[in-house]
């Protein structure tokens, strides 16, 4: 459903942290081959690095977890970039995402679900997001392609997959 949102793939929300979630919005940041500026990420051995630069999620996948009763929000899961109005299913290890007028990313990997996501789900049960056990809900990890200037309202375009 599209409740009231651009009819184009788009950033919904940008978040950052000091470290942990949940992450919280801004109104743009400048994403570098190192991440998002004013993120960090609270343990770097499974967090952040060239090729976990940003942490993607879906809009549309967190509303189905809302749905469903639980209490997660846009950047609760530690995400980066929120994005909206876009298939998912297409957003895989090896395809490239164009993010507005500047940043192209290249998906790394699913991430794999961390416990201090428990509280946002029903019994704690954080592997909700997890794409071994629930394919498709998973956030996925990119590197950065190309840096740049982000903005919500920016417009995404995913690429096929990388050869």
């Amino acid at each position: 459903m599209n409740r009231g949102r651009p009819p184009y793939p788009h950033v919904h929300q940008i978040s950052v942290s000091d470290g942990g979630v949940p992450k919280r919005p801004v109104f743009e940041a400048r994403v570098t081959a190192q991440g998002v500026a004013g993120d960090r990420q609270r343990n770097v051995k499974v967090h952040g690095g060239p090729d976990r630069a940003v942490c993607l999620y879906s809009l549309e996948v967190i509303e189905r977890l809302q749905d469903e009763g639980h209490s997660i929000e846009p950047g609760f899961s530690g995400e980066n970039l929120t994005l909206a109005e876009l298939d998912w299913g297409l957003v895989q290890p090896g395809v490239r995402v164009i993010v507005g007028p500047e940043v192209e990313l290249e998906v790394t990997s699913y991430t794999v679900p961390c416990s201090h996501n428990a509280r946002w789900f029903h019994d704690g049960d954080y592997q909700r997001i997890s794409q071994k056990t629930h394919p498709g809900w998973s956030r996925v990890y990119a590197k950065v392609l190309k840096e740049g200037v982000v903005r919500p309202g920016d417009q995404v375009d995913v690429q096929a997959k990388v050869r």
